[in-house]
């Protein structure tokens, strides 16, 4: 059994990314976006839900735009252009679940710019069912 107080592990957490579990047909992945950061303007061809931990921030999901803060939970289905920013001066951290997995099983990117030039490189790739 895999168990996590993910509200403490993910406040815990300098990543910008840190994937903590990967299963068959999900994945677990911890964020933390430093303040006048962002998650980078994207589409997956996965789902994606993300909640907020803490901090303040605003979503950007298929053209329309939200404020987001601790307890928010946001869905980003498959390919939806989509962005997350943060507007506060703390750290804005979240969870996020991915269906199927979207990055490399225990992957951990230290900053938003190590995830863009590992997963251009091609080494952020999820792992084959």
């Amino acid at each position: 059994m895999e168990h996590f107080t993910i509200a403490t592990v993910a406040e815990k957490s300098p990543d910008f990314r840190r994937v903590l579990w990967t299963g068959k047909h999900t994945q677990l992945v911890i964020m933390t976006i430093p303040p006048d950061g962002e998650i980078g303007e994207e589409i997956h061809e996965v789902d994606q839900i993300l909640t907020f931990v803490s901090g303040t921030g605003k979503a950007v999901v298929g053209g329309q735009t939200r404020n987001v803060a601790q307890g928010d939970l946001v869905v980003v289905p498959a390919g939806k252009k989509h962005n997350f920013l943060n507007t506060g001066p703390n750290p804005l951290v979240l969870y996020t679940v991915y269906g199927p997995p979207e990055h490399a099983d225990g992957a951990v990117h230290k900053t938003k710019e190590e995830a863009d030039r590992l997963e251009e490189e091609g080494k952020d790739e999820p792992p084959q069912s």
